[in-house]
């Protein structure tokens, strides 16, 4: 009996133990680096995409190349190989995760909107991005209220994909927890997509803009955001948004040499684009678009009844690519 006790309690602290990294906001980041690996453990084989310290432990960030999610754990929990980019490309080239790659890669002679704009084709509803670029302004609540409520009986929690900024986060902690919170309570399932640590943008043509601009640190824009989301207790996908959806060729190469997939948009509703089947949708729900966030409003009122019979749905942008490469 005292046996069984003792094994009782050994599962329950290991799986405490297991939810904590999880959810734990990494306060003490250290040796933050791109380190690509090939991790073996618990039955998965998984990427190791970076290396980090905190607390005296050894983390990695890890993604699923078949269903795109992503995790941090323990290294001490993996046999670990170390791999270069293009062993990786090569080793896992007929996976959902590298043909995404490689779909992005194919659009990035484009100024604007490089990288993947169109998740699921021949599907009846859209992929929902909402970018949080930084703003005085608070968050605007009713897009993301507007969504739980509208899908609550249909998918809960909805998905969808919040691009965040760094400096949004510094400037908005109480949003920030409130989407959280909306995790927390299964309400939304939110992938955190990288925007940048600055997000600058100046009076430049867009050839010298936002990333473009002369100046740029690309370890700043990419892994300082990764760490702040991880001290928010965000676990970062492998996904990234653009600032301003500008970029060119060789910023994308360095982009996905950091293990990441570019993500752009066919249906910026601000812009007046509208969605079709399959739509990865733009919206950004900062406080500065109010014209996109009035579309996405009313786009929801007109899909009301194709909602309720499930013949319109949010789609996860990763799962819509799993689909997409199987």
């Amino acid at each position: 009996m005292k046996l069984s006790k003792r094994l009782l309690l050994i599962v329950f602290y290991s799986c405490f133990f297991c939810i904590k990294i999880l959810a734990q906001n990494f306060e003490d980041i250290k040796r933050y680096k791109v380190s690509f690996a090939l991790a073996t453990g618990n039955n998965e084989k998984l990427i190791a995409l970076r290396s980090f310290s905190a607390n005296n432990q050894k983390y990695l960030l890890l993604v699923n190349p078949e269903t795109l999610d992503t995790k941090v754990d323990l290294a001490s929990n993996y046999t670990t190989s170390s791999l270069q980019f293009q062993n990786v490309l090569a080793i896992f080239k007929n996976t959902a995760y590298i043909k995404s790659i490689e779909a992005a890669a194919a659009k990035d002679l484009q100024l604007q909107n490089a990288g993947i704009d169109h998740a699921i084709p021949n599907e009846k509803g859209i992929t929902l991005t909402i970018d949080l670029c930084p703003s005085h302004k608070a968050l605007d609540r009713i897009i993301f209220q507007s969504v739980f409520d509208e899908f609550k009986k249909t998918e809960q929690p909805a998905p969808l994909a919040v691009s965040v900024s760094g400096k949004w986060m510094l400037k908005h902690p109480d949003d920030l927890n409130w989407l959280k919170s909306l995790v927390e309570k299964k309400e939304l399932n939110i992938t955190w997509v990288n925007h940048t640590y600055n997000h600058e943008v100046n009076k430049l043509p867009l050839a010298e803009n936002f990333l473009l601009a002369p100046g740029t640190n690309l370890d700043i824009e990419v892994l300082e955001n990764e760490k702040l989301m991880l001290k928010n207790g965000l676990t970062p996908s492998v996904f990234f948004r653009f600032p301003g959806l500008v970029s060119d060729k060789a910023i994308v190469e360095k982009i996905e040499a950091y293990g990441l997939i570019p993500v752009g948009s066919d249906a910026w509703l601000a812009k007046g684009q509208q969605p079709n089947a399959g739509s990865i949708v733009l919206i950004h729900g900062n406080g500065n678009e109010e014209i996109g966030v009035k579309d996405f409003i009313q786009l929801l009122k007109t899909k009301q009844a194709d909602v309720k019979n499930k013949q319109w749905l949010l789609f996860d942008l990763r799962q819509g690519l799993e689909k997409e490469f199987e």
